[in-house]
């Protein structure tokens, strides 16, 4: 069934093998069902600031760091550079909503089971999120045992740069190479191949990332926003729900 999209996908990038060694998770839309709560509480926060956020914009920005989220918004539509204080204030405030007006956020239909296909046929599962809140990160770790750990999550914290760029991604690569033990002769840690890894992506900026870092990258679209957007980022494969993705997954890694 995708043996078309991965030959392209080795063509575009100049590669000959496709090996899967690890899959590369986002968290938002992806492990959870959470993104219509962030959209709500990112219009909220940015709003009471004086600022204009869609619910859409969240969709399509979805994966930028918060931070970067508050700084460009700040810089465009007030013409100044917030400053950092500004910045964590609005940020908490977005934090503050969500933690207090919503439940707690029901998993992603179908991703646990397609995590535990990923593990039982020997893959590496790797989180790669924009988020840098403590509690949700504790969370997928509890909720995923045996699944997802902590010392296999990039998160915000561990970036300099967020998606759209590569580099959470090209960190996900790094990570997978420090957990399977890859290392060069002089005995340093490298990072697996791109064409050893796969991305699970939801949004636009996040599918941008995956395919800037060149590893295959998968857009599930469980949101509102028009399959085209992920495909115009350079999806090498969009499809939709994710237990889709889970009842063919086989025909990928095999």
């Amino acid at each position: 069934m995708y043996k078309n999209n991965i030959e392209q996908y080795l063509q575009k990038n100049g590669f000959v093998d496709f090996a899967p060694k690890a899959v590369l998770f986002d968290m938002d839309g992806v492990i959870y069902d959470s993104m219509p709560a962030h959209a709500y509480a990112w219009k909220k926060a940015t709003e009471e600031f004086g600022l204009h956020f869609t619910e859409e914009d969240t969709y399509i920005h979805e994966g930028m760091r918060g931070e970067e989220v508050i700084a460009n918004l700040t810089r465009e539509q007030k013409g100044y550079e917030a400053s950092e204080e500004e910045i964590k204030t609005i940020y908490a405030r977005k934090a503050e909503i969500l933690a207090t007006e919503f439940g707690v956020i029901p998993k992603m239909p179908g991703t646990e089971e397609l995590m535990r296909k990923l593990k039982d046929a020997g893959l590496l599962i790797i989180v790669v999120t924009g988020s840098g809140q403590h509690s949700t990160l504790k969370r997928v770790t509890s909720d995923h045992p045996g699944l997802v750990s902590e010392e296999l999550i990039i998160s915000s914290k561990d970036c300099t740069r967020g998606k759209p760029d590569p580099q959470p991604y090209q960190k996900g690569l790094a990570l997978a190479g420090k957990t399977l033990g890859r290392k060069d002769a002089d005995g340093n840690f490298m990072p697996i191949e791109p064409w050893e890894a796969i991305v699970v992506e939801n949004a636009p900026m996040g599918v941008h990332a995956g395919v800037a870092a060149k590893i295959f990258t998968i857009g599930v679209n469980t949101g509102p926003l028009d399959d085209e957007l992920l495909w115009n980022e350079g999806a090498n494969l969009v499809i939709k729900p994710m237990a889709a993705l889970c009842d063919t997954i086989e025909e990928l890694i095999h």
